[in-house]
């Protein structure tokens, strides 16, 4: 009879223990942006994730979608600040950088060197959505927009060139942790004829990391 109280006793405290616990929960939902795997932590508001070229790889401001001739750079970082990283499904937001360097141009008819690339007004509002879609927006008084200071036969020109729409698009991918641009538009708002009327910027980033250099997942 003994035992028989010490058995009760214990399961009555187990199910009390239950009752006050709850219900047992599945693991809660992750956020857009992980790290180390698309069920790792949130990516925290305020930190930076950012990546190189992918190895082997250029970034490419073509003078026509899916040519080879016009700028093409030997370096360039993607990186961006996240402000909001919410519950998958939905979309993190993120304020993005851009920098280009080692440039040289090839098959623009009289420039024969790049003396310098400016991404102006950063960073830009961004977002990362749970499909993947990269947007990258700027405003009517900071718009996307570089100067290319280039060395032509007629000496140095500078050639302004804004986002078509003020906006570009890219692709992230779970993949390889990357960020891939293709064929986004810029228009010239400035400089003389040596200038092309359009570029088309083209380039993969990856692995994009966060500060502690953990890989990046979209979710």
């Amino acid at each position: 009879m003994h035992r028989n109280r010490i058995t009760t006793a214990a399961v009555t405290g187990a199910a009390l223990t239950l009752l006050f616990a709850g219900p047992v929960r599945a693991d809660a939902a992750a956020a857009v942006l992980t790290t180390g795997s698309p069920a790792g932590p949130a990516v925290a508001a305020g930190d930076t994730i950012s990546a190189g070229l992918a190895t082997g790889t250029q970034g490419l401001f073509a003078t026509a979608p899916g040519g080879s001739n016009g700028m093409k750079c030997n370096a360039s970082n993607f990186s961006a600040v996240v402000s909001n990283n919410p519950t998958a499904p939905g979309g993190a937001t993120l304020g993005s950088a851009l920098a280009v360097s080692n440039c040289t141009v090839t098959g623009v008819p009289g420039v024969t060197g790049v003396n310098s690339v400016t991404i102006n007004n950063q960073p830009y509002a961004t977002t990362v959505a749970s499909n993947g879609t990269v947007t990258v927006t700027g405003t009517a008084a900071r718009p996307i927009s570089a100067t290319l200071v280039l060395r032509s036969l007629l000496g140095t020109v500078t050639c302004n060139f804004v986002a078509n729409g003020n906006t570009i698009s890219g692709t992230a991918s779970n993949t390889d942790n990357s960020i891939t641009f293709v064929d986004q538009q810029f228009n010239k708002s400035s400089g003389p004829a040596a200038c092309v009327p359009n570029g088309y910027f083209t380039a993969k980033y990856t692995p994009v990391r966060n500060s502690a250099a953990a890989p990046v997942f979209v979710n």
